[in-house]
């Protein structure tokens, strides 16, 4: 295997990563950056008022992407398996 296709196969690796977490995080920080106005606003400060929040925020985003996140995890998974019949061909 050549260093490129490992570099190309970690590069695109690191992508699906960054897409598929990125819509997670970042209705976690926009929760909690609301969360956080709130509690300076309010001078309450609780330590459950953030974690419940962002808990049911990610969990909502995660349940309405998952096919999209199966989808996209799938599509990379059956391109490194057709890398590696490839190879075995060679």
């Amino acid at each position: 295997m050549e260093p490129l296709v490992v570099v190309d196969i970690g590069r695109q690796a690191l992508m699906i990563v960054l897409m598929l977490s990125g819509p997670m995080l970042g209705v976690g920080l926009v929760l909690g950056l609301m969360v956080g106005v709130f509690q300076a606003v309010t001078q309450i400060n609780e330590a459950t008022l953030t974690f419940i929040p962002k808990f049911l925020g990610i969990a909502l985003v995660l349940l309405m992407l998952m096919p999209w996140m199966l989808l996209k995890l799938m599509e990379f998974t059956f391109m490194l398996f057709d890398m590696i019949g490839a190879m075995g061909m060679r």
